[in-house]
């Protein structure tokens, strides 16, 4: 039942889609000739039976990029943020093809506003709607509705941590009407049965999906679970017994009949991403740059009558894929023979009243924006640290040098969330690893909003 229903819902889902980003093309024309410009000239673009053949063109397109972008499918895992920012570039996308479509075609007095204006709405309607449904459907859960029913093959851990998992959350609709084992485990629901009775408990109907979590000396059943669950038609998952060594998205190679799990594989080692992340960086650089250029004329001048010295402090720092660069700060300390070794403090005795201002509010981290523009470092990422840290930390501090797999940034994930200057270096490396498994434009974008709104101010005392 739970599949028909999702196959109604993903078709729905799409024919809506489509709807939404039609009625768009005429909210886009209305707003720009009646409301903007307070005339009737868009008539011509509303009666016209071959602009209405382009929108309904535009719009299957769409949707179709959609479903090769796998947009439909079920909410329950879905994060709302990276679906949004996908429906925006696809529709950005889509809006530039369409533009450069209709010079190709002659059709250049077609409003560039109206384009803008297009895209807006059809990317609001599109979220908008999705973000209802997907609303609704987790209250509709919450509430006993909807439920994906699921059976437990074993009783260790990770199946009780499985249930666990399921009953704080709710919202994704998965109840859970027992499991399967050799050994009583309360907790976790009924028993129905021993391994042998799986076949049974599944005939019996009602069950959309069996999750196999067998501990390590149970394994040897897993052939006969599999087979059960093909026998009788229902789907299976699997929860590995070496579960928490697994990343949050491995990948997996074939080579022959072998299959290979990618411990580190991050989105980030997908050529496109890495392009538009560092597209980003570029522009939001020389955006930065030229913002931020009388705070730093001002830094610069603070520094140079707070204390003899330079005005950029160059210190190596540890990059991507370990190499070595010179980043650069505005100097807040007096010129001693510790900068390759010492790590400030809050009370650190080398800091000077304007340094320990600049340090406060994060000026002193405003060069940097020169950094990321060579390409040694990102706008967004984890702190780069001096060799001498990373050849101490590395030993002690389990996946540290993972976070040599991407471009250390100005601002980060452990830096918003608190974790900056004198703070746990083990905390920092979780929230680090955590980003780099994880990472979206919308997280960054998130970052850079979190690091604006509250992130550049620190605890750090004005001496």
């Amino acid at each position: 039942m739970i599949r028909k229903n999702q196959r109604l819902v993903n078709e729905l889902n799409l024919l809506s889609d489509a709807l939404l980003i039609f009625a768009a093309y005429f909210a886009a024309l209305f707003t720009k000739y009646f409301l903007i410009d307070g005339h009737q000239g868009a008539l011509v673009w509303i009666d016209e039976p071959l602009y209405w053949g382009m929108a309904l063109a535009y719009s299957g397109a769409i949707v179709a990029v959609y479903l090769f972008a796998r947009l439909y499918g079920s909410y329950r895992f879905k994060e709302m943020g990276t679906e949004s920012l996908t429906i925006g570039l696809i529709n950005g996308v889509g809006v530039l093809a369409l533009m450069a479509l209709m010079y190709l075609v002659r059709m250049s007095e077609f409003s560039r506003v109206a384009l803008f204006l297009f895209w807006l709405y059809s990317t609001l309607l599109v979220i908008g709607k999705r973000a209802v449904v997907r609303s609704f459907l987790r209250h509709y859960r919450k509430l006993g509705y909807n439920q994906k029913h699921v059976v437990v093959v074993g009783s260790g851990h990770f199946a009780r941590q499985y249930a666990e998992d399921l009953r704080r959350n709710p919202h994704m609709g998965f109840a859970l009407d027992g499991y399967v084992s050799e050994r009583e485990c309360p907790g976790l629901g009924p028993r129905l049965g021993a391994f042998e009775q799986l076949e049974a408990v599944l005939s019996a109907g009602g069950v959309d999906e069996v999750v196999a979590a067998l501990e390590p000396d149970e394994i040897g059943f897993m052939r006969q679970v599999l087979a059960t669950a093909d026998k009788t038609g229902v789907r299976i998952s699997i929860i590995p017994f070496y579960n928490d060594f697994i990343p949050d998205h491995p990948t997996i190679d074939v080579v022959g009949r072998t299959k290979l799990i990618n411990m580190r594989t991050t989105p980030l080692d997908n050529v496109l991403w890495r392009i538009v992340k560092r597209c980003m960086d570029i522009v939001g650089s020389l955006v930065l740059i030229v913002l931020t250029s009388p705070v730093m004329l001002f830094a610069a001048i603070g520094v140079r009558l707070s204390s003899p010295g330079p005005i950029l402090f160059r210190q190596e720092r540890v990059g991507r894929d370990k190499k070595i660069f010179r980043m650069y700060k505005f100097r807040s300390m007096r010129i001693t023979g510790t900068e390759d070794t010492g790590w400030s403090t809050n009370a650190d005795p080398r800091k000077t009243r304007f340094g320990s201002f600049i340090r406060k509010y994060s000026i002193d981290e405003l060069p940097q924006f020169f950094n990321v523009l060579k390409g040694d470092m990102s706008l967004i990422g984890p702190r780069p640290e001096i060799p001498f840290h990373v050849n101490h930390f590395k030993e002690e501090i389990p996946l540290y040098l993972v976070r040599q797999q991407v471009r250390p940034g100005i601002t980060g994930w452990a830096q918003v969330n608190g974790l900056r200057g004198d703070t746990s270096i083990e905390k920092r490396v979780k929230y680090d690893i955590w980003y780099i498994e994880n990472w979206s434009l919308w997280l960054d974008v998130k970052i850079l909003f979190m690091t604006v709104f509250g992130g550049m101010k620190n605890d750090e005392k004005i001496a």
